[in-house]
């Protein structure tokens, strides 16, 4: 099922053309990855599926991106609703300066949660679901800044699915990792795919190629090509995705 539908999309920073008439369906439940040189459009792109590029000074906009069917571009459009229901986790991993426990329920307390009984039965249940309630559940009141890299990504990715989105935007989650890290955050991906709509920005061909089903690649701010994983790493049907695959450009 689509749950995402991109339709002649394009962005300008200024004059500057980020983003050119991008065309693409995303399927609900499955990990998008989205691939490129730097600098071709990829977290542009990403950051437009939550409007978060709205927060840049002299942004532009033209097309549309339909979320369930209506247009997350249209006036009126409640945007932080838009970002409980489309979340984001970045680069660098981003935890508050607070206890482990505020940080998961955050989320909640600024959309006016207060029932203390729903905001601890999230926090252990978004706790379990990125697999740190056991390691963390006696440590609670610690200051998330104290924790491991991946410690801290999995935490923020538990503030996010605290608040039950249905998509979860991912830039690069994994660049700040090392590679034992990088497998743990891989693997938390395959079991959130049961139950949100992933979409990656990687520079890790290999990531890529092992967590995704769909992958597009950007180029220059164009999506060049887009499908299934399975037939972008092995038969593209550009050959400027063939050169990049292989190696012979970006």
């Amino acid at each position: 099922m689509i749950i995402i539908e991109v339709r002649d999309l394009s962005l300008f920073y200024g004059t500057f053309q980020a983003l050119k008439s991008v065309h693409l369906d995303i399927l609900e439940k499955r990990i998008t990855a989205l691939i490129g040189p730097s600098g071709c459009g990829k977290t542009t792109f990403l950051r437009s599926l939550n409007r978060m590029n709205d927060l840049i000074d002299g942004v532009r906009i033209s097309g549309a991106v339909l979320i369930d069917g209506t247009d997350i571009y249209r006036p009126g459009v409640d945007l932080l609703e838009l970002r409980k229901k489309v979340g984001m986790v970045f680069q660098r991993p981003n935890p508050f300066p607070l206890s482990v426990a505020d940080n998961v329920v955050y989320g909640l307390r600024v959309h006016g949660v207060r029932d203390r009984k729903l905001l601890e039965e999230r926090l252990v249940r978004s706790l379990e679901s990125v697999h740190l309630w056991a390691e963390l559940k006696d440590r609670l009141r610690t200051n998330a800044l104290a924790l491991s890299g991946e410690q801290q990504q999995r935490l923020c990715i538990a503030r996010l699915v605290a608040v039950e989105p249905e998509i979860v935007l991912m830039d690069e989650p994994c660049s700040a990792l090392d590679p034992a890290a990088t497998a743990g955050i891989e693997g938390l991906m395959y079991e959130l795919k049961k139950q949100y709509t992933i979409v990656i920005v990687t520079h890790n061909m290999q990531q890529a190629a092992r967590v995704s089903d769909q992958a597009g690649y950007f180029l220059l701010g164009e999506l060049v090509e887009f499908g299934p994983t399975s037939r972008i790493f092995t038969n593209p049907r550009d050959r400027r995705t063939e050169d990049y695959i292989t190696g012979r450009y970006g």
